[in-house]
């Protein structure tokens, strides 16, 4: 077996310790493996089976001999090393929001459009954990008829927001059994018993850009430009997984049976809909794993084309760092 030398910008962040599990779950052929991190990691020492793997500091010669490199790092580092991952032959398969809507740069669900990577000019995108996850969910509807428009609202997992989610969560939780101060320093204000229902910054017409990523995103990824969604994003005090709830709009009128069967069949999707034993998709459910699980699935009672359902599914994994693995997969298959 051809073995690839991959490395890993921003290694010990949440996405970049989560991809270095998936490589090695999912048996990726691995070379040499280097695990690249800012200067205050340097010298730590993290495992990939049996190797032992020390962090080393991302410089502008960091790349040289990789053939791809996966992006756990914010959208100013991503922008400062691509330019020096490309020129050294290495393909960047990047979770930062910072190509993603770069006419030149493929921005892949592999179950979606796989074909697309082979469009890659040294650069591919991962797409927002929400945008993934929702997408999964329906991609199955889209088959059976094309997607016009959705109406969604996210409830986001603190994870969401980088490791400082669930420690702020969790600090918050004991001081209120506690009678002690409450602190806010991930969120802007307490995230334990309440809800946010701002991320991202706001734009002009009152949307955030979280919020747009979904439409502009969906448009990329289904090759639809015409596609409409209004969506609204919640922070929400769960730890691991986002949920999606969605109304889809499609050109043709749907039964609720034919997309149940369209969505159990889908790869990447787990139907979980049986109202009557209270089975549906819960964050608990879907955390640590990478099926999209998809329930309460229901004509929507406003236009007669409307479809609604509920999705969750790990936004860390298949959201984020699973998802960039299978692209790396499928370059490696094309090569």
């Amino acid at each position: 077996m051809k073995l690839y030398n991959v490395a890993i910008l921003g290694a010990t962040g949440e996405v970049g310790r989560e991809m270095l599990k998936i490589l090695k779950e999912r048996n990726f052929p691995v070379g040499e493996l280097r695990l690249l991190a800012s200067a205050r990691s340097v010298g730590k020492v993290m495992e990939f089976g049996d190797r032992k793997v020390t962090v080393e500091e991302a410089g502008e010669n960091s790349f040289a001999g990789m053939d791809i490199v996966l992006g756990a790092a914010s959208n100013d580092l991503a922008k400062k090393f691509a330019p020096f991952i490309t020129a050294a032959g290495a393909v960047f398969v990047d979770n930062s929001s910072a190509f993603r809507m770069n006419p030149d740069v493929p921005l892949v669900i592999p179950e979606i459009n796989a074909e697309d990577v082979k469009y890659n000019k040294g650069i591919i995108s991962n797409p927002n954990c929400s945008t993934i996850i929702t997408l999964m969910a329906v991609k199955g509807i889209n088959k059976l008829s094309k997607i016009t428009a959705m109406n969604a609202a996210t409830y986001q997992a603190v994870s969401g927001a980088g490791a400082g989610g669930p420690i702020e969560l969790h600090t918050q939780n004991e001081a209120l059994l506690n009678g002690g101060a409450i602190e806010c320093k991930t969120f802007p204000y307490q995230i334990a018993q309440n809800l946010i229902p701002q991320i991202g910054s706001f734009l002009e017409d009152g949307y955030t850009t979280e919020e747009m990523k979904m439409q502009n995103e969906g448009r990329k990824i289904f090759h639809n430009q015409d596609l409409k969604v209004t969506c609204t994003c919640v922070r929400v005090p769960v730890v691991r997984s986002h949920s999606i709830a969605v109304s889809v709009y499609t050109e043709n009128k749907l039964s609720v049976e034919d997309v149940k069967a369209a969505i159990a069949k889908e790869d990447g999707c787990r139907l979980v809909d049986d109202p009557a034993n209270k089975k549906y998709p819960m964050p608990l459910d879907t955390s640590d794993q990478n099926i999209v699980f998809v329930g309460r699935i229901r004509k929507d009672l406003l236009f007669e084309n409307g479809i609604t359902l509920f999705c969750c599914g790990d936004q860390v994994r298949k959201g984020a760092a699973t998802n960039a693995v299978q692209i790396a997969e499928e370059v490696i298959r094309l090569k």
